[in-house]
């Protein structure tokens, strides 16, 4: 089986059963690590009424439900996703797995429009972006990172999805998919890369849903967090100029160190808890076990406000959840 290093230089044609489980293996830990980030500087905005927080709680429980989907795609082809190991867990700062975004290193730290600029619009930036790479080299953006996951799940034959472990998460645009055929992996697929990055077309997160109740993809709505403003559409194109939306009142947090925090001990060990359900999920399709991690997930907020409100000895701000494996 490849190295998930060596993902972008397998050739389409030797794309097959392994390669995918090594890949899907990859959105696993991609999914996870664009969590702990976005649950970072929600909990860092002060007042739980701020429409900002709002915003960035939605997109938090959407990339969960991605990677509730990211689990459920090897499942099917009889695989079994790795999550509270030390390899899958993602360490901060630090880049994203898969070979996603080269160069982007993905901290902890509460909001800043710093943040949203070099860390979660890269993150959510579409395919169609001002960035181009090397074709070859390396999944310039997590939608291009799917689109060749889509290509080898296309090429597997019908047996060889049986549909095995399927959990169920949340509903209407939080929702998991579950995968019982090649149909399925690829709507799967496409309603992660549109609720990220949109469509070619469209900043919406799910084009094909009533436009009255959804809502804009990932990256246009951390950017209406940076610019201030509504993204509306005038004249047939989208621009910033809609409503004010105010940049909320934060906590300090500062960026979480590479060696983390041993006052976030009591912080991790709960994570750890969690990371033990969703394992404990998909190897033997226990759904009550994925209850119970997404609400747990919730509850870990009062463990990271403390911290968040705990100046650091030397100044430069206040402690954060550093979300490592208890050692």
């Amino acid at each position: 089986m490849p190295r998930v290093l060596d993902l972008v230089r397998v050739s389409p044609a030797d794309q097959d059963l392994d390669w995918l489980k090594t890949a899907l293996q990859a959105a696993v830990e991609l999914e996870l690590a664009t969590i702990p980030p976005y649950l970072c500087a929600m909990w860092s905005v002060k007042e739980n009424a701020d429409p900002v927080r709002s915003m960035i709680r939605d997109i938090a429980i959407e990339e969960m439900a991605h990677m509730a989907t990211a689990c459920n795609l090897p499942t099917a082809i009889g695989g079994t996703p790795a999550i509270n190991t030390i390899d899958a867990v993602p360490k901060y700062p630090g880049p994203l797995p898969g070979e996603v975004h080269p160069g982007l290193v993905v901290p902890l730290a509460g909001l800043s429009r710093d943040l949203i600029w070099n860390v979660f619009m890269e993150i959510e930036l579409p395919f169609s972006g001002p960035v181009l790479f090397a074709e070859g080299m390396a999944f310039p953006t997590i939608g291009a990172f799917y689109e060749t996951i889509a290509r080898a799940y296309e090429q597997l034959p019908p047996d060889a999805i049986t549909g095995e472990r399927q959990i169920e998460v949340g509903a209407g645009t939080g929702a998991a998919f579950t995968i019982a055929d090649r149909l399925d992996a690829k709507q799967a697929i496409s309603r992660i890369k549109e609720q990220g990055e949109g469509s070619s077309n469209s900043p919406l997160g799910d084009p094909d849903t009533n436009p009255l109740t959804d809502d804009l993809a990932h990256y246009y709505q951390v950017a209406e967090i940076f610019y201030g403003r509504r993204l509306v559409a005038v004249d047939g194109l989208f621009e910033f100029v809609g409503d004010v939306i105010p940049f909320p009142d934060v906590l300090p947090m500062a960026e979480v160190p590479p060696a983390g925090y041993p006052e976030s001990a009591d912080f991790d060990q709960a994570y750890k808890s969690i990371l033990d359900k969703l394992q404990s999920a998909w190897e033997n399709g226990d759904q009550s076990a994925m209850n119970i991690s997404v609400s747990d997930m919730f509850a870990l907020e009062s463990e990271a406000v403390a911290l968040m409100e705990t100046p650091l000895p030397g100044g430069g701000g206040t402690f954060g959840p550093d979300f490592k494996l208890p050692s």
